[in-house]
């Protein structure tokens, strides 16, 4: 199992940004991706996830009206797409799953917003 996480760049504030993360090994009809970040000196914390069968999605509050997730299960891929992006928006994203009774992580995609 492999989660490859890219996308992430510097942006400015307002600016729109989207990840990808690709999973090998699963299928993502049977498994749900989350998304996660961690800024500088902060712990990580989960921000998004699509979860398996209907597809059905959960935000937190920071982001939810400003971040999109889906997916494409014909690539394997869940996308985090990133609008009126903010400096406080600024951190490492992560994509994460549970398989085979183990959290899995990718490497991460380095995110900074700002002008």
């Amino acid at each position: 199992l492999e989660l490859v996480e890219s996308g992430g760049n510097l942006v400015q504030p307002g600016g729109s940004l989207t990840l990808s993360c690709v999973a090998s090994g699963l299928s993502l009809d049977y498994y749900a991706i989350g998304w996660f970040r961690q800024a500088p000196g902060k712990e990580r914390e989960g921000i998004s996830c699509i979860s398996t069968a209907n597809g059905s999605i959960y935000f937190t509050d920071d982001v939810k009206g400003r971040f999109t997730i889906s997916r494409d299960i014909g690539k394997n891929t869940v996308y985090l797409k990133m609008d009126n992006l903010k400096p406080g928006d600024t951190a490492v994203y992560y994509c994460f799953t549970v398989w085979g009774g183990l959290g899995h992580w990718g490497q991460g995609t380095q995110v900074t917003v700002s002008s």
